[in-house]
């Protein structure tokens, strides 16, 4: 039933194939550029590509000059003081990650952070240390540099170095080299990379990092030494070890940790609970390791409980070091999903933000930006950053309103590097084991996600199972290929495998929707309409085939070759004179039973079209057949195939497409395709899809349009005038001057 208060709107138009619509209406015709004409332009440069290249590379000089020192550098100072504090500790928290010395962890939060001022485009997040991206850097450090007692790699660049020198060396030959990578895919221009990692597979990817993350801390939290481990099945291996010396703990760093985790966690719920009262979040983190600091150098923690402490930090900055080539080769295939991830995790945070305070970001110079930083930190001995997310919040929630923020943070990493980190050196790892554990509440509680995921999209609920498995008892390395590879088969079923429908009309409309799902509709005898939902290419058109023809229910195919051998058989038997062709029909003359013919003959000559030429008329395959001919009837007269969801056709899916259309066109049943793209149709063109047989004239501007011209030309489709009536003979458009002509529907101008 229609809306009582319901209004329509009515304008008529001649009913339109795609050739009638081109004929009426000129198309504007537009010379797309080549390739060549692309590469040109694209190395042609005057003034204002020039100034605009600048902009680009330059980013900061566009925020720079709209800056206001009144309103905004009061709360880029408060901003930047919270941060750094948090970037201190967090830098040598997160080191520990890394397998290296906990004092590197400050050089990576202040060399990075300066070169993504000049070239980041995102005004709110933190770079620096990066959780998972450091517990990547460690795989590889410990896969080269075993701990002590175990042979390293044999390169002749760690002649005279120590264990800790040669790890340093790893790591920053690692970063340079995820930097490279970085810096060539932003300069290529394939900043879009990262949309391949759909949000569901970074939650499940980030969740088994946190797993392993929480595992390698376990060893400072308990005080227990534990050999850093890498590869498939490290994690459990590690587990295994972890228990076998349980009982080996040292008491006061568990207490220690228990402590700090408690403490931190608690008030860090009050911040979340309270922060839109408080004006500035309760650094915890610091608080309390600036306490832990104090107990321990009043108590001589280190001598008198035996507890693992940061040590001596020294002051300054190390002399820049060059990468070595030998270590490129060997960590090559890890560097790869290091730049990835560390790429993905910080463009999606600057995303978040940068949707919040509306500006714009540009993937493809984040990839230059991180590249560049990380090119220029691991000079001087700093590891791969990206950007912590909890680091993040605290720039954004204390009120920074540019990349000044952070510069002002990485000025208190460099004061603390450069004069007081000496003031660290009694500090516990447990403490930093015990902030870095509790920081992994918000990725762990990411499980929460499988439920929800399980009852709306069971194939996303596969990808975030699949990589959170894979990288934990994978490596995060191979984990992250797992989850690529679940990604990418589970996008394949939904387009190889599609839902196709049979669309029915809608009584008194001229809208088509599936016929299960609705009661009020009406379809006309001998017509069926069926939808396409995803392009076709060669892996789906077999699919495609076989689930028209079950809607169908006969394969042209079959029908054909059984009418050609059915013919064959009537022609013999008109040529011995036991048939005779009447106006009625086929009549016998004799009695004698006709056997079906085993001979196949030539089965290509089964495949062509129906010849009737030496007959006195076409013999009604529906109606009574002689003797024991059996053909499988066909329904339908007209089939309308919905191209309205088909977004390409490849030339295999041409093929497949052109041989089906044949087939139904030889069994008498006609084709109409709707809604077909124009690049499509244009495709169809150029590569010869249109013969005598397969006519451009079956192709209709809309399904609505279709459907009138098979009424017009099948009327026995429709037995009562009423029947024809329950399809709309309008079509809904806008009136040229921009307003509707509002009709009553009983109007006789409604109506064709």
């Amino acid at each position: 039933m229609m809306r009582p208060a319901a209004k329509q709107y009515v304008v008529a138009r001649p009913l339109y194939s795609e050739e009638s619509f081109a004929e009426e209406h000129e198309k504007v015709y537009r010379q797309r550029k080549t390739m060549l004409a692309h590469i040109k332009q694209y190395f042609t440069c005057d003034a204002k590509r020039a100034k605009n290249i600048v902009l680009s590379l330059l980013p900061f000089i566009g925020w720079m000059k709209i800056y206001s020192v009144k309103e905004w550098l009061l709360s880029d100072i408060v901003s930047g003081v919270s941060t750094g504090l948090v970037a201190v500790l967090q830098g040598l928290a997160y080191c520990l990650l890394a397998s290296l010395p906990p004092w590197y962890g400050l050089f990576s939060a202040f060399f990075p952070v300066v070169i993504y001022f000049f070239l980041g485009t995102s005004r709110h997040i933190s770079v620096g240390p990066f959780p998972v991206l450091c517990l990547m850097i460690g795989s590889v450090v410990t896969r080269i540099i075993p701990d002590e007692g175990q042979p390293s790699l044999n390169i002749t660049a760690f002649d005279g170095l120590t264990n800790d020198e040669k790890r340093v060396l790893v790591a920053s030959s690692l970063s340079f080299l995820v930097g490279i990578m970085q810096l060539a895919m932003g300069l290529f221009q394939v900043g879009f990379v990262v949309m391949y990692l759909s949000d569901t597979l970074v939650s499940g990817f980030t969740t088994a990092a946190a797993v392993h993350i929480l595992v390698s801390q376990l060893k400072f939290v308990l005080g227990l030494q534990v050999p850093g481990l890498s590869g498939p099945l490290s994690l459990v291996y590690t587990l295994e070890i972890i228990f076998n010396k349980i009982t080996s703990s040292n008491v006061c760093d568990v207490v220690i940790s228990l402590v700090i985790m408690v403490v931190v966690f608690i008030v860090k719920e009050l911040n979340d609970r309270y922060k839109s009262k408080l004006p500035v979040p309760i650094p915890i983190e610091v608080i309390m390791t600036v306490i832990a600091c104090g107990v321990s150098y009043a108590f001589d923690f280190k001598t008198r409980f035996g507890i693992n402490v940061v040590g001596h930090i020294p002051r300054g900055y190390e002399t820049p070091v060059a990468p070595n080539m030998h270590l490129f080769q060997e960590t090559a295939m890890e560097a790869f999903p290091m730049a990835i991830v560390g790429f993905a995790v910080a463009f999606s945070v600057a995303k978040v933000y940068s949707v919040k305070h509306d500006y714009a970001i540009d993937g493809n110079q984040e990839l230059i930006a991180f590249g560049v930083s990380n090119m220029f930190g691991a000079s001087f001995k700093a590891f791969a950053a990206s950007t912590a997310l909890s680091r993040s919040a605290v720039q954004e929630s204390t009120g920074g309103k540019t990349q000044v923020a952070g510069l002002l943070s990485a000025v208190i990493v460099m004061i603390v590097t450069l004069a007081i980190g000496f003031l660290l050196d009694p500090l516990p790892k447990s403490v930093l084991g015990a902030v870095v554990i509790v920081n992994l509440k918000g990725m762990l509680m990411q499980v929460r996600e499988v439920p929800y995921l399980f009852r709306k999209d069971k194939p996303d609920c596969a990808v975030w199972l699949g990589t959170c498995l894979g990288s934990i008892f994978l490596g995060l390395d191979l984990g992250l290929a797992v989850g690529l590879g679940v990604e990418l088969i589970s996008v394949i079923l939904r387009v190889q495998f599609p839902r196709c429908s049979v669309l029915a009309n809608i009584k008194g409309t001229d809208i088509y929707k599936d016929r299960k799902d609705y009661t009020s509709i009406y379809e006309p005898d001998g017509v069926m309409i069926f939808r396409i939902p995803s392009p076709i290419f060669f892996a789906n058109i077999d699919f495609f085939r076989n689930k028209l023809i079950e809607a169908l229910g006969f394969s042209p195919l079959r029908v054909l070759r059984k009418r050609n051998k059915a013919l064959r058989m009537i022609r013999k038997l008109l040529k011995k004179g036991e048939l005779q062709w009447k106006s009625k029909g086929l009549l016998h003359t004799t009695y004698t039973a006709i056997q079906d013919s085993k001979d196949e003959g030539n089965m290509e000559e089964l495949d062509q079209p129906t010849d009737f030429q030496d007959l006195p008329g076409r013999i009604d395959w529906n109606g009574p057949l002689p003797a024991n001919i059996v053909i499988p009837k066909v329904e339908i007269h007209s089939l309308i195939l919905d191209f309205a969801a088909v977004s390409f056709l490849d030339i295999s899916a041409l093929k497949g497409l052109k041989t089906l259309l044949k087939e139904l066109i030889r069994v008498e049943v006609e084709v109409y395709i709707v809604a077909c793209d124009i690049y499509i149709l244009e495709k169809l063109y150029a590569c010869g899809f249109f013969d005598d047989e397969v006519q451009s004239s079956m192709f209709f501007l809309t399904l609505h349009d279709a459907m009138l011209n098979i009424m017009e030309k099948h009327p026995e489709s429709t037995q009562r005038k009423s029947d024809y009536e329950k399809i709309i003979t309008t079509v809904t458009v806008h009136h040229p001057t921009g307003s509707l002509r509002i009709r009553d529907k009983n109007s006789p101008e409604t109506r064709f």
